[in-house]
């Protein structure tokens, strides 16, 4: 799993690269499909329940799962959520950045990305042999609605291994000391999801895309994250 998460981490950093105004989401799609083949992987998204792509590119309101296309262009000010998963051997890694694009964004939405990435560490810094689920979400809620966004509870993160989504569901809200207790060998997917304004999403009629329903920005990050008896070890930096 540690092999699939620095091959998320890898194809994930490439595609930053090529974030700028003026591509397209399957201009990012093309690259990251060829790096994940150079790197000996498969991707875990592309086939899964019928989704056609190796990544999820979700712009502005888009929450996930966003369908890489050649008519979506990326202009200056855009953000768009990367989300990307890769199987080496049967095991799989999954992770997600927001990448602003250009060098100019609304400063309320660098600060969404900046509390959201935030929210993610926080969640990180909870994991540890005896901590709970409860202790997790209520990480994440309480860094991001500190700051008057909002918890996405319609998607959750998941647990992970030789299959893309597995039990335990790891939810971004709750209540600490509440839940499942971590164990050493586990392994779980964190990944808020967090929206500008109201947390209610909806599926567009592509039957994948979920956008927030009050049209206000979302961004999402993403890391896969081992129970080790010290802590947590992070699969996909």
């Amino acid at each position: 799993m540690r092999r699939a998460g620095r091959v998320v981490r890898e194809v994930l950093e490439l595609v930053r690269s090529h974030v700028k105004p003026g591509a397209t989401t399957l201009d990012l799609e093309r690259v990251a499909e060829k790096r994940i083949a150079e790197l000996g992987a498969r991707p875990a998204f592309k086939g899964y329940h019928g989704f056609p792509c190796v990544l999820c590119t979700s712009v502005n309101s888009e929450v996930v799962h966003g369908i890489p296309s050649p008519k979506r262009v990326l202009k200056e000010g855009d953000i768009v959520s990367v989300d990307c998963g890769a199987i080496i051997d049967g095991f799989f890694g999954d992770a997600a950045i927001t990448v602003p694009v250009g060098e100019r964004i609304h400063p309320d939405t660098a600060r969404l990305l900046r509390v959201t990435e935030a929210s993610l560490q926080s969640a990180i810094a909870a994991v540890k042999p005896g901590a709970t689920l409860g202790d997790i979400g209520a990480a994440v809620q309480g860094v991001v609605e500190a700051e008057g966004f909002s918890v996405v509870r319609d998607f959750v993160g998941h647990g992970i291994g030789s299959h893309m989504h597995e039990d335990p569901q790891v939810p971004n809200f709750g209540e600490a000391g509440r839940g499942m207790k971590l164990r050493p060998g586990m392994v779980i997917a964190i990944e808020p999801m967090v929206n500008a304004g109201k947390p209610d999403v909806r599926v567009l009629k592509d039957g994948w895309t979920a956008v927030t329903d009050d049209g206000s920005m979302s961004a999402h990050f993403e890391h896969t994250v081992a129970v080790t008896a010290t802590g947590a070890t992070v699969l996909t930096e």
